[in-house]
């Protein structure tokens, strides 16, 4: 990626379908991608290059268990009075 700067942001703990999950955003400069976690999928991208989605899938694949703990300890009633 560009010059490695993405933020990177965890939603809290959603569920859809029965299925429980958390949205993933990468942010560099203009261009965003969103993914969700446990599938580590990207769902939108804006800007990245294939190969960078390749690489965002690879970083939540490898690091899914403490972007699990970061969206588990996410408070979204505190967050949203903050």
């Amino acid at each position: 990626m560009s010059n490695g700067a993405v933020d990177i942001k965890v939603s809290g703990i959603c569920s859809k379908d029965g299925k429980k999950l958390a949205y993933v955003s990468f942010t560099d400069g203009a261009r965003s991608a969103e993914g969700i976690i446990p599938d580590c999928a990207i769902t939108k991208n804006k800007g990245f290059t294939d190969d960078e989605v390749s690489q965002l899938e690879g970083y939540m694949k490898k690091d899914l268990a403490n972007l699990k703990k970061m969206a588990a300890g996410i408070n979204v009633v505190k967050a949203l009075m903050d």
